[in-house]
């Protein structure tokens, strides 16, 4: 298990944002929960006001379910570039059901998507990402804020 920081978040956030600005998107999609510090700390840097979330849960702990779940609606009308972000794509079964629900949904926007850390096994590469993950990550937002 890795332990990743908030120094490492925001370094490799701001690396990032600079490899999104390219793509110059209109709208930010969070995957809740994962995504959520990533898209918020995105849209200040990329100074986007219209941030969207939508949840799914494929994961009990570190145990993967056996089919994933998918929560929420993103209202993305007259958007046409549109980034999905979420913390990592691990296995990709979240990323790839989540892109083909919102591409379905808004066949004429244009989607990329963006993740701190990847797996080379993942079934979803990433367009923008930073990180290759060579082991299970420990984020500093799900070990710091717990209680004792």
């Amino acid at each position: 298990m890795i332990y990743y920081s908030y120094e490492n978040f925001r370094d490799d956030t701001c690396k990032l944002i600079d490899e999104v600005r390219s793509f110059d998107p209109e709208v930010i999609v969070a995957v809740a929960r994962g995504g959520l510090t990533l898209a918020h700390a995105m849209a200040e840097g990329l100074d986007i006001r219209a941030v969207e979330s939508i949840r799914t849960e494929l994961y009990d702990n570190d145990v993967k379910r056996d089919t994933i779940c998918i929560y929420g609606e993103c209202n993305l009308m007259n958007h046409k570039r549109v980034l999905v972000v979420d913390d990592i794509a691990d296995s990709g079964d979240t990323l790839y059901a989540i892109m083909e629900k919102l591409q379905g949904d808004n066949p004429d926007a244009e989607f990329k998507t963006a993740t701190l850390f990847y797996k080379k096994t993942s079934i979803h590469q990433p367009d923008f990402t930073v990180n290759e993950a060579p082991d299970w990550i420990d984020f500093f937002w799900d070990r710091d804020f717990k209680k004792a």
